[in-house]
Formats: structure tokens, sequence, C-alpha cells
């Protein structure tokens, strides 16, 4: 599979996205934790909470009250799970030393905090700390078994490896592929798939169950 002719066709039709969405860091990191299990849209009305309330920075957060946090971060869902994550890792996350360490070591102390998994660890590596990981998700999975993509199985770590392994580990190229894959995927590459005017359209049928 040509994973660069895949991505010139998608920036050809899409362009750059400039992403990821944040004016800060600190809101990226934070808008990584909300993304989790719910959308962007839900993401951005929790996020424009915490800045009509000041609170959109990780040192505010790692000093704000759970209960009034989670109230302002409701529209992501599990707004209690997410306001206590949110404080844990504010008062745990060292940007500094991620900042300094290698790729493998970075990613192994994200990993280490509570709340934070592969996809939303190697956001953080890749759109704050600018350190060269290609995010997989559940975007990235459909389109890319749906164009024919066979793997040995569909855990995160094996997609992650054909990525890294198929590609030239360069930042900006992972920055946009991960943004354009996103987008692709919400106009056609949907669960229900709409293959008029698809770019890379591959005659894909859902199985009848």
């Amino acid at each position: 599979m040509d994973l660069k002719k895949i991505f010139e066709t998608l920036f050809k039709n899409y362009g750059a996205q400039h992403w990821w969405p944040g004016e800060t860091h600190d809101e990226i990191v934070i808008g990584a934790i909300l993304t989790q299990n719910t959308n962007w849209k839900n993401v951005e009305k929790a996020i424009m909470n915490l800045k009509q309330n000041d609170l959109c920075a990780l040192n505010k957060i790692a000093k704000a009250d759970m209960f009034k946090l989670a109230e302002l971060i409701k529209p992501s869902w599990y707004f209690n799970q997410k306001a206590k994550r949110l404080i844990y890792i504010a008062k745990n996350l060292n940007p500094f030393e991620i900042k300094k360490a290698d790729l493998y070591t970075a990613r192994k102390i994200l990993l280490n905090l509570s709340g934070i998994g592969p996809e939303t660890a190697d956001s953080i590596l890749l759109y704050v700390y600018q350190k060269p990981i290609f995010v997989i998700d559940t975007y990235t999975k459909r389109l890319f078994t749906r164009l024919g993509l066979k793997l040995k199985d569909d855990k995160y770590d094996t997609f992650q490896e054909y990525f890294m392994n198929n590609l030239p580990h360069d930042i900006q190229l992972f920055n946009e592929y991960h943004a354009l894959i996103v987008l692709h995927a919400k106009h056609y590459c949907k669960t229900k798939p709409n293959c008029d005017n698809c770019c890379l359209c591959c005659g894909y049928v859902p199985r009848k169950i």
C-alpha cells in the first residue's frame, strides 16, 4: 500500500489542516484528554467553558475544585472521571522532563500517567512536543482496512508499527496525515460509508449481517 500516495491524494483534496486545534500547549493536552470517548464538537464546548472561567491552563486546573471543573467540562461526557483525570495529570505532568527525553522515554512517561492511553499519549507527543510518532485512531483503522490493508491484528501498536515503518519520520507529515484521515473519515469513510465523490473510493461494500 502506497501510504505516501494516499497522503498526497488527501492533501490535494483538502489542503493543510493546521492541527491540533488549540491556542496553547496546555489547551492541546486538555483537549486530548477531553476528546476521549466523545466527539470534538463536545470538546470545543467544554474548552470554551474553561476559557470563560479562566481555567484552560494546567497550573490552574491543578488547583481547581473538582466539582466545579466537572460541571464546566460536562459537554465532553464522563465529566466526573475526566475532571479527576485532568487534575491528576495537571499535577503530575512534567513538560520539561518529556521535552528533553527521547521519543521512547517520553512515551513511557506519559503512559505511566493514569488516564493516558496510547492514542492520547501519541497525540500529546506529536502535537505538543513535536516528536515524530504516528497517531492511530478508529478512523485510521476503518479507512485503511477498507482500502485493503491486511495486518496480523487490529491492535493499536500493530497499525502504528506499519505506518512508522512505511513513512519517513517527518513531524509535519505525521501531523497533516492524521488530521486528513480524521477529516476524510468524518465526511466519507463513516461507519456507513459515503462513497459518492470520495477521492479514495475503493468500492467498499459493507458485509450483510
